[in-house]
C-alpha cells in the first residue's frame, strides 16, 4: 500500500466513527413557541422551549420541586433579604463567564419586554436585586417573601453582554440567543423547525445528543403519524382518542401523567357593554356576565364528567379550583360544581336573564388538548340554559394577542374565553396572582387577568399569603383566597385539569412532568 492509500485509510478510520456516533434527536411538539426570546411571552411553549437554551437561578424537577441551577444555594438572611450563591464555573455559549451582572440585568429586562402578551412581571416586580460580588446576589423585598425560590425558578437568566439593547427579533434571529443551557441555538424557521446543537461546556449533566430538531406539528394525528413513520423520535400531546390504540403498538412507548394545568373560562366582568354579548335576536344588552348568579349558572351548566369522558376520552380530571390535589395552597373544601341545569336556570331567571342571551365563545385551536372541541362542547351545554352560543377559534399566535389586548385601549377583546394555566411556580399563588388579582401593571399583578375580575378582599389575601413565611399557614391563606375568588365570586370557571401523554420510539420513554414541558433530558432509554 502506497503512502497515499495509507493516509486515506487512516482518514476513513478517523472519520467514520465520528459520523456513526453523531446523535440527532427529533421531537414533534404540539405548541410552537411564539419567540426565542425567553422573556417575550410567559406561556408554556415558550417557557418549555427556552429551558433547553437558557438556565434559571433555581431549577425544577419533574414534579416542580426546586433544585439548584445557576444558583448553588439560597436562603433568607433577614426578614426581607434572600441571598443567592452563584456557580463560578458557568460559561455562556460564546465562552464568556456568567456572573452576577447577568442576573441583575435579567431582573431589569424580563418584566419590561415591549409588546409582551403576558409579562414576567408577576415574578419580579417588588424585588430589588443587588450585586454583592461576582457570585453573590441579594434580593430584597419590602415585606417577608417566602416564595422567592419558586418565583425565580420561572425566569430564564440572559447574558448582559448580548442582551443589552437587544430586541425580541435579535433573539429570534439567534444574534442574542446566547444562553448557558445544555443546547445552543442554531436555526429557527418559524412554522417548520428549531435546530439546537449540544453545549459541550454545559455545567450540568452533559447533553447526550449532538443535534436536536424540534418540529412544531399542530395536528395530533400528524404528530402520531410522524412518530409511527420514524420522522420523529418523541412527540408530546398524544391525542386522547389515540391512546388506547397506541398502547398496543410495539413501535411506541407511551408515558402519561397529570399536569397542574387547569382549563378554564375567563369571563368579562368589567364592561357594562361586552363586545360579544347580545340579547336574543341580536340587540344590545347590559353585560349579564357581571352578575355572579349568571357566572354560577354557567358553571352549573357545564357537565364536567361528560367533558372528561367524551371530549377528553377519559384523560382529564374534573376541576373545581386552580390546582389539583397535592399542590400547595389547594383548598380541601372545594369540589367541582355539580351538573345542575335546574338550579342554573333558576339563577338565570333570578338575575333577569330567564330568556337567555347570545354569546360568542372564543378559544384557541392549537394550544390545549382538544381545545376547539372543548369550546364546541361548552356551547352545546350552555344552550340548555338559554345561552345561544357562537364558537370562534383561531391559532394561538392570533388568539392570545387579541384576548389580552385586542379591544379598545388595549383591553381584552373577548367576552368569554377558553384558556389554560399551568402554575409555573408549582403552587397556588401563581394562578391567583396572574388570573384573579386585580389587573395592575405597576405591581405586576393580574397580568393574565383577561376577565378583569377584581375583589379587594382577594387582593388582600394574596398579599397576606405572599408575606407569610410559615408554609402551612400560607397554604391556608392561599386556599381561602381561592375559595373566595373561584368558589364564591366565580372570577374564573374551572373545567378540568389536563392529563398529558407523550409517545416515544420503542426502547425509549419520556419522564412525565407536571409542568407539561417536553425537554430533551426527559427522553430516556427504558
Amino acid at each position: 500500500m502506497n503512502i497515499f492509500k495509507k493516509i486515506v485509510a487512516l482518514l476513513v478510520i478517523c472519520i467514520v466513527p465520528s459520523i456513526a456516533h453523531s446523535k440527532t434527536l427529533k421531537i414533534g411538539v404540539a405548541g410552537e413557541p411564539s419567540s426565542i426570546d425567553p422573556h417575550y411571552h410567559n406561556v408554556g411553549p415558550n417557557n418549555m422551549f427556552s429551558t433547553n437554551i437558557f438556565s434559571m437561578l433555581v431549577g425544577q424537577d419533574e414534579n416542580q420541586q426546586t433544585i439548584p441551577d445557576l444558583a448553588t444555594s439560597w436562603k433568607p438572611i433577614n426578614d426581607t433579604t434572600w441571598e443567592f450563591k452563584l456557580r463560578n464555573d458557568v460559561k455562556w455559549h460564546d465562552g464568556s463567564k456568567f456572573t452576577a451582572d447577568d442576573v441583575i440585568f435579567t431582573a431589569t429586562r424580563a418584566p419590561n419586554v415591549p409588546k409582551s402578551p403576558a409579562s414576567f412581571g408577576i415574578y419580579l416586580k417588588g424585588k430589588t436585586f443587588v450585586k454583592i460580588d461576582d457570585y453573590t446576589v441579594h434580593v430584597k423585598t419590602e415585606k417577608p417573601y417566602p416564595l422567592m425560590a419558586n418565583d425565580l425558578s420561572v425566569v430564564k437568566i440572559i447574558s448582559k453582554k448580548h442582551g443589552e439593547n437587544a430586541t425580541t427579533e435579535d433573539y429570534n434571529s439567534g444574534k442574542a440567543a446566547i444562553g448557558t443551557g445544555p443546547y445552543k441555538f442554531k436555526q429557527y424557521v418559524k412554522g417548520d423547525k428549531i435546530v439546537l446543537e449540544k453545549n459541550s461546556d454545559y455545567f450540568g449533566k452533559k447533553p447526550e445528543y449532538d443535534t436536536v430538531e424540534i418540529k412544531p406539528i399542530k395536528s395530533g394525528p400528524a404528530r402520531v403519524a410522524a412518530l409511527l413513520s420514524g420522522d420523529v423520535d418523541l412527540i408530546d400531546g398524544v391525542p386522547p382518542v389515540d391512546v388506547k390504540k397506541l398502547k398496543k403498538n410495539k413501535k411506541v412507548q407511551l408515558s402519561s401523567g397529570p399536569s397542574n394545568r387547569v382549563i378554564y373560562l375567563h369571563i368579562d366582568q368589567f364592561r357594562e357593554k361586552s363586545p360579544h354579548v347580545r340579547a336574543i335576536g341580536g340587540g344590545d344588552i347590559k353585560n349579564p356576565l357581571m352578575d355572579v348568579r349568571v357566572r354560577k349558572a354557567i358553571s352549573l351548566a357545564i357537565n364536567r364528567d361528560a367533558m372528561v369522558a367524551k371530549v377528553m376520552e377519559g384523560l382529564a380530571i374534573p376541576a373545581g379550583q386552580l390546582l389539583p390535589k397535592g399542590f400547595h395552597g389547594v383548598s380541601e373544601n372545594m369540589k367541582p360544581d355539580p351538573y345542575d341545569i335546574k338550579t342554573a336556570k333558576q339563577l338565570m331567571k333570578e338575575a333577569g336573564y330567564g330568556k337567555g342571551f347570545e354569546l360568542t365563545i372564543h378559544g384557541p385551536n392549537d394550544r390545549y388538548i382538544n381545545d376547539a372541541k372543548i369550546a364546541e362542547a361548552l356551547g352545546q351545554m350552555l344552550s340548555k340554559i338559554g345561552i345561544k352560543c357562537k364558537i370562534e377559534t383561531m391559532p394561538k399566535a392570533v388568539y392570545f394577542k387579541r384576548a389580552s389586548a385586542g379591544g379598545p385601549d388595549k383591553t381584552p377583546e373577548f367576552s368569554m374565553m377558553v384558556l389554560g394555566w399551568g402554575a409555573g411556580s408549582g403552587e397556588a399563588s401563581s394562578p391567583l396572582k396572574s388570573l384573579l388579582a386585580t389587573h395592575n401593571k405597576e405591581k405586576g399583578m393580574g397580568g393574565a387577568n383577561r376577565g378583569r375580575h377584581s375583589d379587594p378582599k382577594v387582593d388582600a389575601l394574596i398579599d397576606k399569603a405572599l408575606a407569610t413565611v410559615d408554609s402551612p399557614a400560607r397554604g391556608k391563606i392561599l386556599a381561602e383566597a381561592t375559595e373566595l375568588a373561584v368558589g364564591k365570586n366565580y372570577g374564573i370557571i374551572p373545567i378540568h385539569y389536563q392529563v398529558n401523554t407523550w409517545g416515544a420510539k420503542a426502547g425509549y420513554s419520556y419522564l412525565p412532568r407536571t409542568d407539561e414541558y417536553t425537554v430533551v433530558a426527559g427522553f430516556q432509554k427504558k
